[in-house]
């Protein structure tokens, strides 16, 4: 087996030798090992289950919040030649019938499931068929509530293994030791077991040596954002906090002469898909987005990642900075950051979990919203305009968006922030009516054309439809498309019910009185210390002045013992004194060697400045070389 995976390395992919921990990783899950890899963001995480998945007998199901990975992979793998398949939101039952079928009969070696899916009742009877050789669970820090991107759906993945009882591979690029336990804990869970040694740990180092780390500290973080863009070449994304700026920015950087498209995740599939690949083809040079955009975006050669707005953890800022430079050429992340920066962050700790006494309150306003009484509304399912609710009781969404999430977590509702609905069609002429009118106009006739060829059963009932699909067989934008399925409705030759993006909110007990709501405290207040961790390390890493960036986003991954990178602003900054502070530590450790405790105030004795004196000790206790207790100060 081991030569087999070598080979098939070699056909598929035309390396001769795998990277880093790839082998380990392979290895272990061929052996039938429940196995977590840590790999950083261009780490190599996808051949480390696709080379296994051909080597195995059966279907490898890949789990994934990443749509645009698996379009992505799902079509790099067919032009491989390799038998790929991907169930996501906004499909037909008829397209996910017929991809579970060919799982079943064998022909599909890999079929990529949205965690959303894994709940359906008509997967997990599909599943129970299917000869599945392992379960792969991409970005799999999403099943720690002690993770920075939590998700209640990757819970169901302990369920799917009491149905399918084999091995799984699971892989993250941010994690902290915490967070490491609890993967391996929930991921168990399913096999009857809490133990977390049953899964074989594999770590790559996050040590990233192409990539230089920056902080700029900006009072024009604008005018900062084009000089830099301005002097620099290659691909680069510029991340920010909320759409509107993210257009916004996008404009100003194309008012400056410079390259620039925005995406965020309020633009419908097509037009994401477009500037996405307008971006990844350089057609675009820089990419303006908020945090729904990189993950599972395949382009190495991006040479620069800003950050506009300072995220709210290190995990996150760590995941999106190491979408640079993957092609192992230099390339920079860079934070602007300036005074304001600290208090919009402490104040994003109380619009993530606002009061208790705020949630019970929207927890009553929604029953209002809803007409609900108390005892009723178990099951069943509404829309919910976010806008709409906040207008009447007077709410702002930001706050109430937490709320919800909270209420969710602890077990009141269902909230889905974003559901897409797929659009829908029914002829309501017949077919040979439809061949006779001659009154179509060009754009009509393309569209009808390229719903026949498409679609099947459009004249017996409604279909769902793919509008992308649709505007790019008839050969026009996707706007287009859509106004001409419109015309085409208001004609009464076709009812059209076009795709729209609602929030649901499911009620999944009978509605309580809210004084009776009860927020846990690994709901709330764990979390709440976890998130404000979180923002500290961030502000840490920002405002530190005597600390490599490099080994701080390091440490904080618990990977101890690297070296200063050199080349960040910090090391950079120190570099020229950097002599006087060996020489200031020399003299400290000099006064210790006797190993004996020695009054801080001692240290005074030494011909050093203040200053010095005090980046030494600071050094110094970092490293663990010395330590400081009632006033004295010791060798470690």
């Amino acid at each position: 087996m081991r030569s087999e995976v070598s080979l098939l390395l070699k056909k598929y992919w035309g390396y001769d030798h795998f990277r880093g921990i790839q082998r380990d990783i392979i290895d272990s899950i061929l052996a039938g090992h429940d196995t977590l890899g840590l790999m950083p963001t261009g780490g190599g995480k996808s051949v480390t289950f696709q080379v296994p998945a051909l080597a195995m007998e059966g279907v490898c199901i890949v789990i994934t919040p990443l749509i645009a990975l698996m379009k992505d992979q799902v079509h790099h793998l067919r032009q491989l030649g390799i038998n790929a398949a991907a169930i996501y939101s906004g499909q037909s039952h008829d397209n996910i019938l017929r991809i579970l079928e060919n799982c079943i009969l064998g022909a599909t070696k890999l079929l990529y499931v949205s965690p959303e899916r894994l709940g359906s009742r008509l997967f997990q009877d599909k599943l129970r068929h299917m000869h599945i050789s392992f379960i792969t669970v991409d970005e799999a820090h999403c099943i720690s509530q002690w993770g920075y991107d939590f998700r209640p759906s990757y819970l169901e993945i302990a369920h799917i293994r009491t149905i399918a009882n084999v091995p799984i591979l699971a892989l993250t690029a941010t994690a902290t030791p915490q967070v490491v336990e609890d993967i391996c804990d929930k991921l168990s869970q399913g096999k009857g077991t809490t133990a977390t040694h049953d899964f074989h740990v594999f770590r790559m180092s996050f040590v990233r040596p192409n990539l230089t780390y920056l902080v700029h500290h900006s009072d024009d973080k604008l005018g900062d954002l084009v000089s830099t863009l301005s002097g620099s070449s290659g691909s680069a994304i510029v991340y920010v906090r909320s759409r509107r700026h993210a257009r916004e920015t996008a404009e100003y950087l194309n008012e400056a002469g410079l390259s620039a498209t925005y995406y965020h995740a309020g633009l419908d599939h097509a037009e994401k898909d477009r500037r996405q690949r307008d971006w990844q083809h350089d057609r675009v040079r820089i990419i303006v987005a908020t945090n729904a955009f990189g993950m599972g975006i395949d382009k190495p050669d991006v040479r620069l990642v800003m950050h506009y707005d300072c995220p709210d953890s290190p995990e996150a800022y760590f995941q999106e900075a190491g979408r640079a430079g993957r092609d192992g050429q230099p390339a920079e992340a860079i934070l602007l950051y300036n005074r304001s920066d600290s208090g919009k962050l402490v104040r994003r700790i109380g619009e993530t979990f606002p009061p208790r006494e705020y949630i019970r309150t929207v927890y009553e306003h929604l029953a209002y919203y809803y007409q609900i009484a108390v005892g009723d509304g178990y099951g069943v399912n509404h829309e919910f305009c976010i806008e709409e609710f906040c207008r009447r009781f007077h709410h702002f969404p930001v706050p109430v968006h937490s709320a919800l999430q909270i209420l969710d977590r602890a077990g009141y509702i269902d909230y889905t922030e974003e559901d897409d609905q797929q659009a829908r069609v029914h002829f309501l002429v017949g077919r040979d009516d439809l061949y006779r009118l001659d009154g179509l106009s060009d754009h009509e006739e393309r569209v009808v054309v390229a719903l026949l060829r498409n679609y099947g059963g459009l004249f017996a009932d409604f279909g769902y439809i793919d509008e992308s699909i649709v505007a790019q067989q008839a050969g026009m934008t996707p706007h287009e498309a859509h106004d001409t399925l419109t015309s085409l409705s208001q004609r009464r030759l076709l009812q059209f019910i076009p795709s729209k993006r609602t929030p649901h909110i499911r009620y999944a007990q009978r509605r309580e009185d809210a004084e009776h709501v009860r927020l846990p405290h690994e709901v709330y207040d764990d979390r709440l210390k976890q998130y404000r961790q979180r923002i500290q390390s961030m502000l840490d890493y920002a405002e530190s002045t005597d600390r490599c960036r490099q080994r701080m986003l390091l440490e904080y991954f618990g990977e101890r013992g690297t070296a200063n990178c050199g080349r960040c602003d910090v090391c950079r900054q120190h570099e020229a004194g950097g002599a006087d502070c060996d020489e200031a530590c020399r003299q400290v450790l000099d006064m210790l060697s006797d190993h004996e405790p020695h009054p801080i105030v001692q240290l005074h004795q030494l011909a050093l400045s203040a200053e010095q004196l005090d980046e030494a000790v600071s050094l110094l206790s970092r490293e663990e070389k010395i330590r400081q207790q009632d006033g004295l100060l010791f060798l470690a």
